[in-house]
């Protein structure tokens, strides 16, 4: 870097090693998970460690033009943290604080710890972090507050915005606010730190989360039920909603059942068309309850076979496959991964119409849901080296997503919009929702220079 580049005032203004320009390095940092082909190059990589450094890095971009992508774990599925050519790139990753207060059952954390770091954090003082993306032990929490990351359990326990109370956040101009605070009650003013909780980077740079605690997660009882067909098994799943919200009720359909078995060998169940897998936590005599109305759901709406287990082994056995549902589909080709969801009453007909779409365009799409608040995660295999089927593939994530609006639903439920999908956002919340998006993104962010081309 020559002396009298105006990045060496940044690389001088910051700690030795936190701006990176060598290319091998910047090379890894193109792509998030979502593997978009025209990620761009960043010019340079910072990874700060406080707020004070993101406030150097945000001011030395709008002093100088240049454009800044905040990336966490780079784990987003939406292409939310790609890079852009000329563009800084912000990692978080080393921004790794973390303080529980037990009086006010908080943690106040930074953004680069991961999910699983803080579940564990909170654990050893006899607490519980709930939000349990899939991706739990390689997400970062920056990246959970960015998208509003949901999981496993938000049918009973709701999504990370639930358990935000508080946001430090660097804006566009470096000034650095702080926004809520550990009170679990606050109505002083607008709730402006829920607008930055998933607003994926757009508004501003999050270097600071308080997060609200629960008790530790009661055990949990498993009921596992296999199907004839998925039909059979979304209409399972609101005859258990019409009456319950259990701890946990996820759907897997027959091709991710039997990538999940290719890639652990734990004995899933080949021939079922489809698998529901429930847990209650309740105490108890009414968990012993939640279970036998699960299990009557279940048989009533077809399940070849039934059974439930109280061994928390087995029962996270059961959990891990169906974590591990995303890496094993992923190793039928390339993915596409959708994140559609349509409230509950209608979920039989966007998991049928997902599967005329399969036959319609011809491609592999393998389901797994959030079924229980009607999240699904229909997952596009393909060759992208045949040009026919990259290009069906891509008809059909598109046509997946005007079904799920068509039936009052959302483009994504908890991996945001981020740039696969900004196309199809003013057909969900109409224009002028978009309108009303582009003047907050103007007020907070006017030269428009943080996180280009997502959402917007």
């Amino acid at each position: 870097m020559a002396p009298g580049s105006p990045l060496s005032d940044l690389i001088r203004a910051l700690p030795p090693g936190s701006v990176v320009t060598h290319a091998d390095t910047l090379a890894t940092y193109r792509q998030d998970r979502a593997l978009d082909p025209d990620a761009g190059t960043p010019l340079a990589l910072v990874r700060p460690t406080s707020t004070d450094e993101v406030q150097e890095t945000v001011r030395w971009c709008a002093a100088h033009g240049v454009k800044l992508v905040t990336r966490g774990a780079g784990t987003s599925l939406s292409g939310g943290s790609t890079a852009v050519d000329g563009a800084l790139m912000l990692s978080t990753e080393r921004m790794r604080a973390l303080h529980i207060d037990l009086p006010t059952r908080t943690a106040t954390v930074q953004p680069g710890l991961m999910n699983s770091e803080v579940k564990v954090a909170a654990a050893q003082h006899g607490l519980w972090y709930p939000p349990d993306p899939s991706s739990f032990e390689i997400c970062s929490i920056g990246g959970n507050v960015a998208t509003n990351a949901g999981g496993l359990c938000c049918v009973k326990y709701g999504v990370t915005g639930d358990y935000v109370l508080g946001l430090q956040v660097v804006l566009a101009d470096g000034r650095a606010v702080r926004l809520g605070g550990r009170q679990i009650k606050d109505s002083a003013g607008l709730s402006l730190t829920k607008l930055f909780v998933g607003s994926e980077g757009v508004l501003g740079v999050i270097t600071e989360i308080t997060l609200r605690l629960l008790p530790a997660q009661p055990p949990a009882s498993t009921v596992v039920g296999t199907f004839p067909s998925v039909s059979h098994a979304s209409r399972a799943v609101l005859a258990v909603t019409d009456r319950i919200r259990p701890a946990l009720l996820e759907f897997m359909d027959k091709v991710t059942l039997n990538a999940v078995e290719d890639h652990l060998r734990m004995g899933l169940p080949r021939e079922a068309e489809a698998l529901l897998l429930a847990q209650s936590d309740a105490p108890g005599a009414a968990g012993r309850a939640e279970v036998e109305l699960i299990q009557e759901a279940f048989t009533a709406h077809g399940a070849a076979e039934c059974f439930s287990t109280d061994d928390p082994v087995e029962g996270e056995a059961f959990a891990a496959a169906r974590r591990a549902a995303i890496p094993a589909v992923e190793k039928l080709g390339s993915l596409l991964l959708e994140d559609v969801g349509v409230p509950l009453p209608a979920l039989p007909d966007l998991i049928d119409g997902v599967a005329a779409i399969a036959a319609a365009e011809d491609v592999t799409i393998a389901v797994i849901a959030h079924a229980g608040d009607g999240n699904t995660h229909p997952l596009i295999a393909f060759d992208p080296t045949d040009a026919a089927q990259r290009e069906r593939a891509h008809r059909a994530f598109g046509q997946i997503m005007d079904l799920a609006i068509s039936l009052g639903g959302t483009i994504t439920g908890e991996h945001g919009v981020g740039r696969l999908k900004k196309a199809w956002l003013p057909d969900q919340v109409g224009s002028d929702v978009m309108q009303m998006t582009a003047a907050i993104k103007n007020a907070l962010d006017p030269d428009g220079l943080l996180n280009p081309g997502v959402m917007l």
